[in-house]
């Protein structure tokens, strides 16, 4: 390889011991030696010099792609440069194309395989591969279309032309393949809580650890203990299964007797009671006086007695009294909002001498007078 690097026709000895300098000169002369037996070295002796023959040009040809780094695109790249570089020479050769047909047709199985096992883990390790396949496709694009496109004499290269064409639309035709199985992958992802971390995250994080059972430390106080099961015992189990589930064919199959049915109660669904004492309430405040001696009412008196709860209960349904949408309702909640109250609540809080309730707002219920005129009418 070093030789052919050489940008010279014709190398001198002298020329060689500089380029060699590293070497002994008894190891160059028996690596020579060993070249010109294999005629990959030819010794001119007239001129006294040293030059490579066609067999040497070929080997280097094909160890030029050994000397560069390793990556998973060195076969499609080399194929596709190859095939390329001989289009525009006019070397076209149906074997290069056969090649690269059979390169293809792999990456687009084994892209296929990744979309169907719906794997995040295949997907994310097929991406960078598969974008750099369909780019190095691209780029020579141009050349397979002008080589597909082209009319040959020769049959086996048309056909296999054609076959590359296929070959090259099956593979860019998976990229919105690709895509929805990515953006499948990423709908199934979870996030655990607002850590902002993900099942992919978690995942990764184990795959990436040294040893997973250091994770488990104290967790398993004994060992687990795999159980063998011969297929003959399966054999029995389901067997046993099976008869047991099976009917029995001595048992009747009638109809059952007649029977009485037993009684029962229907429980309907009923409002709670603090609501009818409410409007219990206001109704009989309202029934004591004529309409024109209605005097306000405190507010404690309606949402006072009981516990906690129940007085809490009842503030809130206050809002209700007058409501206009409320009056629409039927049943208890529409009874109390056409009760012809309203609350008027302040923003100062009062001191009760109640034993559940020690403080709440003040406030007064005071006669609707909407209500006053449709009941007068």
């Amino acid at each position: 390889m070093e030789l052919a690097s050489v940008p010279q026709g014709r190398i001198a000895r002298d020329d060689l011991n500089h380029l060699f300098h590293a070497l002994q000169p008894q190891a160059l002369d028996n690596a020579l030696k060993r070249l010109r037996d294999t005629g990959l070295v030819i010794w001119d002796q007239t001129s006294q010099d040293y030059s490579l023959s066609s067999l040497a040009q070929q080997i280097h040809g094909l160890l030029i792609p050994l000397t560069k780094a390793a990556s998973d695109d060195d076969d499609l790249a080399a194929l596709l440069a190859q095939v390329a570089g001989a289009h525009t020479l006019g070397l076209t050769d149906a074997s290069h194309l056969k090649h690269l047909h059979a390169q293809l047709s792999r990456l687009h199985d084994e892209f296929a395989d990744a979309i169907a096992s719906g794997s995040e883990a295949r997907l994310r390790a097929a991406q960078p591969r598969f974008e750099r396949a369909l780019t190095l496709v691209d780029r020579a694009g141009e050349a397979l279309t002008a080589l597909i496109r082209s009319e040959s004499e020769d049959p086996r290269l048309e056909r296999e032309a054609r076959s590359l064409g296929h070959a090259q639309a099956k593979l860019l035709s998976m990229a919105s393949q690709f895509n929805r199985a990515m953006q499948q992958a990423d709908r199934q992802r979870v996030t655990l809580g607002s850590t902002g971390v993900t099942s992919s995250d978690v995942r990764q994080w184990l795959r990436d650890h040294a040893a997973l059972h250091d994770l488990l430390a104290d967790a398993l106080s004994l060992g687990v203990q795999p159980i063998f099961v011969s297929q003959h015992d399966l054999i029995d189990v389901a067997e046993g299964e099976f008869e047991r589930d099976r009917p029995d064919p001595t048992r009747s199959t009638g109809l059952p007797p007649p029977a009485q049915a037993g009684s029962g109660e229907m429980e309907v669904l009923r409002m709670p009671q603090e609501l009818e004492d409410l409007i219990s309430k206001l109704t009989g405040w309202r029934g004591t006086t004529t309409p024109k001696s209605y005097e306000p009412k405190p507010i404690h008196e309606a949402v006072l007695g009981g516990r906690f709860a129940q007085a809490a209960y009842r503030m809130q349904l206050l809002p209700l009294l007058g409501d206009v949408q409320a009056k629409t309702l039927k049943g208890q909640t529409g009874e109390l909002a056409r009760s012809g109250w309203k609350p008027v609540l302040e923003t100062t809080i009062t001191e009760t001498d109640d034993q559940h309730v020690a403080a709440m707002s003040r406030g007064r219920l005071e006669v609707n007078q909407e209500d006053n005129d449709e009941h007068t009418r």
